[in-house]
């Protein structure tokens, strides 16, 4: 029978507990949320809604075609120019998703007969823009610059070292500046993703390359995404202008794809305005990480200290992890349950997402919830 493999799939899923289903959420959620990954507790500001309200009252409600043919407006310019200049970089490229960005960047600068070195703990998005990518992948120990330079002695073409900034499931840095000269020994470029940075690291949330001195380099290239700190929705890619209008050429997902909806390019400009008033914002929101994370160790929670604004608390297995998440919706809590195969080590958690808006109140709240429904 036609898909009939599918049901054997979904038994093995069930007794291993990583059954994944879609829960839709009321527009006035009672719950407190510290699942989603809304840093700076922008995505509900007046300002950024407004930003996205003008922009679909003036544009439409959408891109209407590919970047190259209609879907480029005079906003989309404007987001990339600002975006650009408050990162550091010299230009930028709005895409659809954070996801496109990463796929067009992974598979654009690592063509034939290039040496792609990854990190064993990359997001998804990376690791498929290695798998379609048509040069070579050699996936490395975690944030491990020995490992890497290891990797590029064994090659004498043109090579990329693909990061996160900050892996997303355990919240951890990687070591940028020791990667970008291990890049530079090789002379390798440094592709970094820093969905988790932007708004949370550097001077004022200008992201991880910035904190560490990279940004504006002409070997190092960042991808961002729109849906986290600023509050929307797409991504982008920053980098040399060179970079940049080699993936207007041969980036697919740019070239293919319908162009961003022009309310998530309004709210993404608004939000980043407002970062650029409230720089505070990203202190705030590591400085409630660091509390999550101390409050949740002193009551005997295995977390992991955060670098940025992800607190990854380990669970015992994948269906405690499931049951214990449950278990805090009812109480009123809505937490992160990452579980295999989402997470590259097998280790099943609750990801906390450490918001800047949170208040003393809710911290406490949240630490109570996790400690009374732990497994």
């Amino acid at each position: 029978m036609a898909f009939g493999w599918i049901d054997d799939q979904a038994r093995i899923r069930r007794r291993r507990g990583l059954v994944r289903t879609l829960r839709p959420r009321a527009a006035d959620s009672p719950l407190l949320d510290l699942a989603s990954n809304d840093y700076l507790g922008l995505t509900r500001h007046p300002e950024v809604t407004d930003g996205a309200a003008r922009a679909a009252a003036r544009w439409g409600g959408g891109a209407t075609g590919s970047r190259l043919v209609t879907g480029t407006t005079e906003l989309h310019g404007e987001l990339e120019r600002e975006l650009a200049d408050f990162c550091g970089f010299e230009a930028a490229l709005v895409f659809s998703s954070g996801y496109a960005a990463n796929l067009a960047a992974v598979t654009g600068l690592g063509p034939l007969r290039a040496l792609i070195v990854a990190d064993e703990g990359n997001h998804a998005s990376l690791i498929d823009g290695c798998r379609l990518a048509r040069g070579t992948t050699q996936v490395v120990g975690h944030a491990d610059p020995d490992a890497v330079r290891k990797a590029l002695a064994t090659h004498d073409k043109q090579a990329i070292v693909v990061s996160d900034t900050v892996f997303s499931v355990d919240g951890d840095a990687a070591p940028l500046a020791a990667l970008a000269e291990a890049c530079r020994e090789y002379g390798a470029g440094l592709l970094v993703d820093d969905a988790h940075g932007l708004g949370v690291l550097g001077d004022g949330g200008r992201g991880a390359p910035h904190a560490a001195g990279l940004a504006g380099a002409d070997d190092v290239v960042a991808t961002v995404t729109l849906s986290k700190s600023l509050g929307s929705q797409g991504g982008a890619v920053l980098g040399p202008a060179r970079v940049i209008d080699h993936l207007v050429n041969v980036g697919r997902t740019f070239i293919f794809d319908t162009g961003l909806a022009p309310a998530a390019a309004g709210a993404a400009l608004a939000a980043l305005r407002l970062l650029r008033r409230e720089p505070e914002r990203a202190a705030r929101a590591r400085e409630v990480a660091a509390e999550l994370y101390a409050r949740l160790t002193a009551e005997g929670h295995q977390a992991v200290r955060p670098d940025a604004a992800v607190v990854s608390v380990r669970a015992p297995s994948p269906e405690q992890a499931l049951q214990w998440a449950a278990d805090c919706r009812s109480a009123g809590l809505a937490v992160g349950c990452f579980r295999p195969p989402s997470v590259p080590d097998g280790i099943s958690r609750l990801r906390l997402t450490a918001r800047a808006d949170l208040s003393g109140e809710q911290i406490e709240r949240a630490v109570r919830v996790i400690g009374e429904t732990r497994p």
